[in-house]
């Protein structure tokens, strides 16, 4: 028998009382919470060590007033692994196990803070606080709400933070077309690129004939550098189970299926944890609190191919088949999965939806620009100090994120470009540093939302190399289906490949542009006709990087190997030996203090020497 409304609201408060702490720094500080980030990057640096680590120290000293939870992911990956300790909220960074001990000493035992291991902000600044950091001064949580706040293992501590409170609403005070009519008026779009109308697909799937009707989860995260999504079901995997269970109240559904990464270990577990305490608790399965709601989830996991973030790729492979796109339409809202009226959204598109039901269309729609509404999450990579998770509200612009949220470009280097939507986006240049980060701005400047992937590039890359890894990419992971993409996308790369051995004429950049032109015109889905993009961009942007390749048979950024010569200038050398030493092939020659010199037959065009070269002597 699951639980009643009445227990869960008893649940609710009675641990939001024990959890207030997480939330209000203002808090009885009797008791501790000791928070440390067990998401996927933090994981890899041991922090499931420091964890126990803490667990055993405290024992030992006979501390019962602390204690020690795992959460998801903070967002500031560079500073990871992280450590919380609440409710003075103070923000210990690049945590060891090591440390553990002397954290319990001086900061539990002495209520002193171990400064050395307390973040520092880009500039050397040390800061107390989490909130003290521009990392986070810019962002506001939705659909990041819970990460880093809760155990995502417990579902109590969801409960406590208004979990399942706008199911609740919903199965008791909402009809399916209320619930539709709530979400069309928020102006929540699809976060999985391209951005449709929510509201409007599930009027679609509602509207459809047929007695069996499914609610599926994109999951299936392939961009490279990516990890969104990811991070949301690490941290807060309840809150796609309850939106998933509303869309499905809203069309009719009664069975789901989440279709999430192998690759994804972590990820799988809680989603697994979590569809079992809810079935445990009546929040999944038949007459959902009271009421004649069925409704139930299964996980499917896929194999990494990038072409099932395509709809129906998806779909094919959840039903057991090889993932290749079918021809639309039908579209999936009449014709999906086993061929049932089938909804379709990722899971950051699902992570609005509660906050949306409880605090309502108008509060959602306030926040972003006129036609994009609420919030984006951003996996900030590439060259930015601060690596993370990022989320701001729509129409926030480029540079903001770059510079106010990410820290700048490391090592005073100057920004150069930087990828919005993974391979099926576009480089997007510095004279647009200041374009709002919105689905129509950044189209309009070649680009696309895409699922969130922020690829930040400084001013050593090379554009063409650049494009050349995209396609090598989207080559090795086409489908195969149709000849656009199968072959057009092969036959690009090889150009690309040609113009980076320095073999390139003028008439390939021609030839580039025509088969880019027809694979977007010809190929069967949104990813094959998507894929020219990078090309595309980096043509209309850095023609000149193009031109220099094929006409002067020079790489500027000295990426690409067979054109690259690098050289020491003598005017600028301070004979530090720094290059010297991190040479593998003994390629530089010098005595110290005197100006060195790069043997050419020698030199492999690895770039270690220019990483290293305080005086930037060598280029």
């Amino acid at each position: 028998m699951g639980k009643t409304i009445a227990e869960i609201e008893e649940i609710r408060k009675t641990k939001r009382a024990e959890l207030d702490l997480r939330v209000n720094t203002a808090a009885d500080t009797r008791e501790k919470h000791i928070l440390i980030c067990h998401g996927t990057g933090c994981t890899s640096s041991k922090s499931p060590e420091i964890l126990e680590k803490f667990r055993t120290v405290l024992s030992e000293k006979n501390i019962d007033n602390v204690r020690v939870i795992k959460t998801g992911c903070f967002g500031l990956c560079s500073k990871g692994p992280i450590v919380i300790i609440r409710p003075e909220d103070t923000f210990y960074s690049m945590v060891t196990p090591d440390d553990v001990e002397e954290i319990v000493e001086t900061h539990i035992v002495k209520g002193e803070t171990v400064n050395r291991l307390l973040c520092k902000d880009v500039d050397g600044t040390v800061v107390q606080r989490l909130d003290e950091l521009p990392f986070y001064k810019k962002q506001m949580r939705v659909a990041l709400k819970n990460c880093g706040v809760i155990n995502p293992e417990d579902i109590d501590e969801y409960i406590a933070f208004d979990g399942f409170k706008a199911l609740e609403k919903v199965l008791t005070e909402m009809s399916q077309d209320e619930v539709i009519d709530e979400i069309s008026k928020s102006g929540l779009r699809g976060r999985g690129g391209a951005g449709f109308p929510t509201g409007k697909k599930w009027s679609f799937v509602k509207m459809a004939e047929g007695e069996q009707k499914y609610v599926v989860c994109n999951a299936d995260e392939g961009d490279p550098g990516a990890f969104m999504d990811r991070s949301i079901l690490e941290g807060d995997p309840h809150a796609l189970l309850e939106a998933m269970s509303i869309a499905a109240y809203s069309v009719g559904a009664n069975k789901g299926y989440i279709y999430v990464r192998a690759e994804y270990p972590i990820a799988v577990q809680r989603l697994k944890i979590a569809i079992e305490q809810e079935k445990e608790y009546g929040i999944l399965g038949e007459n959902i609190f009271g009421t004649n709601f069925n409704f139930d989830i299964e996980i499917r996991l896929g194999a990494g191919a990038f072409v099932c973030g395509e709809e129906t790729a998806l779909l094919e492979s959840v039903e057991g088949k090889r993932g290749q796109p079918r021809l639309k339409p039908p579209y999936p809202a009449n014709k999906g999965l086993f061929q049932k009226p089938t909804l379709i959204n990722n899971v950051e598109t699902y992570a609005n939806v509660t906050q949306i039901i409880l605090k309502g269309a108008d509060w959602y729609s306030s926040i972003g620009t006129e036609t994009s509404k609420g919030t984006k999450v951003f996996a900030l990579g590439g060259n930015v100090n601060n690596v993370g998770l990022v989320e701001v509200p729509m129409g926030t612009t480029l540079r903001e994120i770059i510079y106010d949220i990410g820290g700048g470009i490391p090592n005073g280097r100057g920004f150069k470009a930087a990828q919005t939507g993974g391979p099926s986006g576009g480089c997007i240049p510095k004279e647009n540093l200041d374009t709002k980060i919105d689905y129509e701005s950044l189209q309009a400047i070649g680009s696309m939302m895409g699922s969130g992937g922020l690829i930040v590039m400084d001013d050593t890359k090379c554009m063409v190399n650049i494009a050349k890894f995209y396609l090598d990419f989207t080559v090795s992971e086409s489908c195969g289906k149709c000849t656009p993409c199968r072959i057009g996308t092969k036959r690009m790369y090889e150009i690309l490949e040609k113009i980076c051995d320095g073999k390139g004429t003028e008439a390939d950049l021609d030839k580039l542009e025509r088969l880019a032109d027809n694979i977007k015109k010809s190929s069967v889905c949104g990813l094959g006709q998507t894929a020219p993009n990078p090309v595309l961009s980096t043509m209309k942007y850095f023609k000149d990087e193009y031109r220099a390749h094929v006409v002067e048979h020079n790489c500027e950024a000295k990426e690409c190997k067979a054109m690259a010569k690098i050289t020491i200038d003598p005017e600028k050398c301070k004979g530090c030996d720094l290059c010297k030493k991190v040479c593998p092939v003994n390629a530089i020659s010098g005595e110290i203090k005197e100006p060195h010199v790069i043997d050419q037959d020698k030199c492999i065009k690895c770039r270690s020497c220019m990483a290293k070269c305080p005086f930037k002597a060598i280029g």
